[in-house]
């Protein structure tokens, strides 16, 4: 019978360094963010203390690195802590020693329901946003704004009459919906094309190349028409003048289109064909030719869905979502940002 090779120091070695391909990227990240100033706004939220055992508790850029790779990867709090405690390139981006152990499932939780309550995770975006920008990742010649429904499995169940907002309207219908005792009270119901969401709603503003500056998060029912300022009052870093603003028709409104004059942003919101008012030649060229840069916004989307399992409610109620939504923009903006300074270097 043949005996199974048994792995020699040497062959040890030798993983260790292909192992160290995946490395690269979390090389990349560490090199691109300046840790002080993201611990810095961390600690002002976050108090260390000291653990039951009287030992001091952990670090907050530690903890907070495990949310990046939490969102990056889309795992839970009990898959994050094996993964860093498994896996060499998890423990060597969050900073651990090989003989170090990550902090459980229960500290990571308890870290972001601090953060979250103290609205930490906004302020974080903004100064990783501004050193992206810093380094000339993040480029302000444009906006665009949209929304994406996400859903979440605390849905109503069993049979009983529910108040639906209709997209594209402010029209309520009651349709027989599911019902249960385990239900996420400030999830809404939504109805779309003829299908039936409940959840919640992201708004991103995005720069041309669909980079994320600034997340808005609302119930399902929220219509998009309606907080256009609120959208534009997220975005992070001071928007230059004359810019335009591109956004699908659903955002066409006299009121939108006073708020762009007032903040001297271009008009660049879809052209609408109304009753027995259908759409000019020009208007029609006009959409299709902001329609070649608006759709990167749902690109952006895409992607984070793509990426990093997103698109679905992780967590309950709103402020933990818009934990959930600020994460996967912020990880997004990071997953991109080595390939578009390898671009910018070329260029």
């Amino acid at each position: 019978m043949k005996l199974l090779h048994q792995p020699t120091l040497a062959d040890s070695i030798c993983d260790i360094c292909t192992r160290k391909i995946k490395r690269v990227f979390f090389e990349q990240i560490n090199t691109l963010l300046d840790r002080r100033s993201i611990s810095t706004q961390i600690d002002k939220h976050y108090k260390k203390g000291k653990s039951a055992l009287g030992k001091p508790s952990y670090d907050g850029l530690l903890l907070f690195k495990m949310c990046l790779l939490q969102t990056w990867y889309g795992l839970s709090d009990y898959e994050v802590e094996d993964s860093v405690n498994d896996r060499i390139s998890f423990s060597y981006f969050c900073g651990l020693n090989i003989d170090q152990v990550a902090p459980d499932h229960s500290t990571v939780s308890r870290f972001r329901t601090a953060m979250t309550d103290a609205g930490a995770y906004e302020k974080l975006f903004k100064v990783i946003n501004a050193q992206l920008e810093s380094h000339q990742i993040i480029v302000k010649k444009g906006l665009i704004v949209d929304a994406s429904v996400i859903d979440t499995p605390l849905r109503p169940k069993g049979k009983t009459t529910h108040k639906v907002t209709e997209d594209r309207s402010d029209q309520e219908i009651s349709v027989k919906k599911e019902y249960a005792d385990s239900v996420d009270k400030d999830g809404t119901w939504l109805k779309k094309r003829g299908k039936y969401d409940f959840g919640f709603k992201k708004h991103h503003i995005t720069n041309n190349q669909g980079l994320v500056l600034g997340v808005l998060t609302t119930t399902a029912s929220k219509n998009e028409i309606a907080n256009l300022e609120d959208v534009l009052n997220t975005v992070n870093v001071d928007v230059p003048k004359d810019i335009p603003l591109k956004a699908d028709k659903g955002y066409q409104s006299k009121k939108n289109t006073e708020l762009l004059k007032k903040r001297n942003l271009k008009n660049h919101i879809l052209k609408k064909a109304y009753k027995n008012r259908p759409l000019t030649y020009w208007e029609k060229k006009f959409n299709k030719l902001i329609g070649q840069t608006r759709f990167k916004v749902e690109r952006t989307f895409g992607g984070i869905k793509r990426w990093f399992n997103g698109g679905e409610a992780r967590y309950r109620g709103m402020g933990k979502m818009h934990t959930q939504n600020l994460m996967e923009a912020l990880c997004y903006n990071l997953y991109r940002s080595p390939g578009i300074i390898a671009s910018n270097h070329k260029n």
